[in-house]
């Protein structure tokens, strides 16, 4: 029997691997029952629409930003221009994140034949 994926932590910067949104980062700013997490990064996902998505499609990287972890602790609530704010900072000391893909592209050519 296979073991339940364990959660990141909220305020985790996470890079999406799966679907349509493959290549970009985010944010987590909650959690959903079994191994879903919700994202959004201020600007394509909002906070008041983030997206639902399986931990097994996601990879952590070692950012954490506390910033977001206190707000929602103290308040409960984020706001997008506060995500914006996390992700500048989280570009800027990653260059490589910030390279854009095409719409629809595969990064990387996960893709392969079969």
């Amino acid at each position: 029997m296979r073991r339940a994926p364990s959660l990141p932590e909220i305020g985790r910067v996470v890079e999406v691997i799966r679907g349509r949104d493959a290549g970009t980062f985010a944010v987590v700013i909650g959690h959903e029952p079994d191994r879903f997490v919700l994202l959004a990064d201020g600007d394509r996902r909002k906070v008041d629409r983030p997206k639902k998505k399986n931990v097994l499609h996601i990879r952590r990287t070692p950012v954490v930003a506390t910033e977001i972890q206190e707000q929602l602790r103290a308040e409960g609530k984020i706001t997008n221009a506060r995500l914006r704010h996390v992700m500048k900072q989280f570009y800027a000391a990653n260059p490589r994140a910030g390279e854009e893909r095409e719409e629809g592209s595969v990064p990387h050519g996960e893709r392969g034949c079969h």
